[in-house]
């Protein structure tokens, strides 16, 4: 049998995270259907690696195929979500309690490591299921720049809430009765609190979209270049304002304390920056190299890769 006419040329091998190209495309002519209704296995093949063999005409080229991940549920990402902000609002009220407690033995420092070592162990152990944003200020700015289905918003934002009132009500049981050590307020004036608490929030969104939506960027290390963009933040905030940069990181030990001081600017101000910290990343970034291979990218991108 002539080669040229039993074997099709194979396609190029898929660029990543585009399908690939079927692993046996040139024998279609000779599949017969065996009409038992089941699909077959190799038609649901995305990524399949196979090394280049040898005939007498040249070198076929590699042919790459992949099995498509599985889909993660609405109710795992918002369990997740859930668990995340709850281990991060807990971790971050209780150092600030425990600080106020022992007379400032925490320092500036210990709360700023506090924090990002809770940002950071929670991207990288629920980043890849809810994308972990735990944040309705991050929420929100990836719906509007469209990384994120507007549809999901109110449900994720619900379960940071939620957790916030969870941790913050868990702690006053068990910190009573200086709770009022984990609210954020701000020391100085409500310009200053309100000015501070944008310009951290814009710099936390200008990181959080450039590892999470910038395919160049270094996405492996997501979980450390927050964290530690969270700790830069609190060194430079903490003491003005409590350095909160999240809407629920204020609002749960507030209500919990009874203590709602400037409470609008913590649920505004983190939200603008967010905003505006994403924009202009998206407007400064490097354009992309394939505008198909970005178009058909998924839409939730956050910390999934």
């Amino acid at each position: 049998m002539d080669p040229e006419e039993g074997v099709s040329a194979a396609s190029a091998p898929a660029t990543p995270g585009t399908p690939g190209a079927p692993l046996f495309g040139g024998f279609k002519h000779e599949r017969k259907n065996t009409g038992n209704g089941k699909k077959s296995l190799l038609k649901s093949c995305k990524c399949f690696s196979v090394e280049p063999w040898g005939s007498e005409e040249g070198t076929l080229p590699a042919v790459s195929c992949m099995l498509p991940p599985p889909p993660v549920s609405l109710a795992r990402k918002v369990g997740a979500e859930f668990i995340g902000t709850l281990i991060l609002i807990f971790a971050g009220t209780a150092t600030a309690i425990v600080n106020q407690k022992t007379q400032g033995s925490e320092t500036l420092i210990g709360l700023a490591a506090s924090s990002g070592l809770a940002v950071m162990i929670v991207i990288l152990s629920t980043g890849h299921i809810s994308g972990a944003h735990l944040n309705p200020a991050l929420t929100i700015a990836f719906a509007a720049l469209k990384h994120f289905p507007w549809k999901h918003v109110p449900v994720y934002i619900g379960a940071q809430i939620l957790a916030s009132f969870c941790a913050a009500f868990t702690l006053k049981v068990v910190m009573n009765p200086i709770m009022g050590g984990g609210v954020t307020v701000p020391s100085g004036s409500c310009v200053q609190a309100f000015a501070l608490e944008f310009i951290i929030s814009f710099n936390l969104m200008f990181v959080v979209t450039a590892v999470a939506t910038d395919t160049r960027a270094v996405g492996e290390l997501a979980g450390i270049a927050v964290g530690a963009t969270v700790m830069l933040n609190i060194l430079i905030a903490g003491e003005t304002s409590g350095a909160s940069m999240n809407p629920v990181r204020t609002l749960g030990p507030a209500v919990a304390a009874g203590n709602y001081k400037a409470i609008w600017i913590y649920l505004t101000a983190p939200i603008l920056g967010a905003l505006v910290g994403a924009g202009i990343y998206s407007a400064v970034k490097l354009p992309d190299e394939d505008s198909n291979n970005h178009a058909k990218q998924a839409l939730e991108h956050s910390f999934r890769r």
